[in-house]
């Protein structure tokens, strides 16, 4: 069975955010992701992480003014050195917890900008992130996600992600694979999944329709889990999803998931 990581983001919700820490290891994960850690002092978010034994697998680059609306930067002319400072502040609490990769999102498209000059800036930025990562040891990945939840995201397809990996020419850059994104814009997720193996660096779940827990939708989990296993796959999985109801009444997919290990 996969790693499993609780997104503290998206779980745990019923509590205040730092104390999903030691609610994640009690529902029995071992891994925690979140969207964005900045808002907390590392040593406060490293202390949490040593006190429950558990591993920060994940966070994202700054995106922006998330409460504007905003989704990433990466591909703005007019921000790259916004960007370049995220980036600097990313390696800092990356390196704090201990977190091995950091997640870029690319940003959606401005009304009337030429796609041509977005994708070169995106190039551009990607470059710069995946060698100064590179010399701090951690991978930088990017995400394509689907454009009915953020419509005009710039990124939103695997083979649209693999051709920018390949354009950035860097092998410290990898695809964030997130099932529930790619479900919805192109499904045919084993084989794509499967595909582009040597590139996905991390995956994320989450059930469709709804974002719930798997199990309340039309993914078939227990099989993509069987199939992550006998392709090889040895990376984390980030539970990135609003529970239907509470976070521990919705985990009974997990039990289950646990146990067929």
């Amino acid at each position: 069975m996969p790693k499993f990581a609780a997104n503290l983001t998206m779980l745990f919700n019923e509590m205040p955010f730092l104390d999903r820490f030691a609610a994640a290891r009690k529902a029995g994960f071992a891994g925690v992701e979140s969207l964005f850690p900045y808002e907390y002092e590392p040593n406060v978010l490293a202390g949490l992480l040593r006190e429950h034994g558990l591993t920060q697998v994940l966070h994202n680059l700054p995106a922006g003014n998330w409460a504007a609306g905003e989704r990433g930067i990466a591909i703005l002319p007019e921000r790259r050195s916004e960007f370049r400072e995220g980036v600097q502040r990313a390696i800092e609490y990356a390196k704090a917890l201990n977190c091995p990769q950091l997640n870029c999102l690319v940003g959606i498209t401005p009304k009337e900008a030429d796609p041509a000059e977005l994708r070169n800036v995106l190039l551009e930025n990607l470059r710069y992130a995946a060698e100064v990562l590179r010399k701090n040891h951690i991978k930088l990945l990017i995400e394509p996600i689907n454009t009915r939840d953020i419509p005009g995201f710039f990124l939103s397809g695997t083979e649209q992600a693999a051709a920018i990996v390949a354009d950035v020419g860097s092998d410290n850059l990898f695809i964030q694979y997130d099932i529930y994104h790619m479900q919805i814009m192109e499904g045919d997720l084993a084989p794509t999944i499967k595909r582009h193996f040597d590139r996905i660096a991390h995956i994320q779940l989450a059930d469709n329709p709804g974002r719930n827990e798997p199990g309340t939708g039309e993914i078939n989990y227990p099989f993509l889990f069987r199939y992550l296993d006998a392709i090889g796959y040895r990376g984390w999985v980030g539970c990135e999803y609003k529970p239907k109801t509470n976070t521990m009444d919705g985990m009974r997919w997990h039990i289950a998931a646990t146990a067929a290990a």
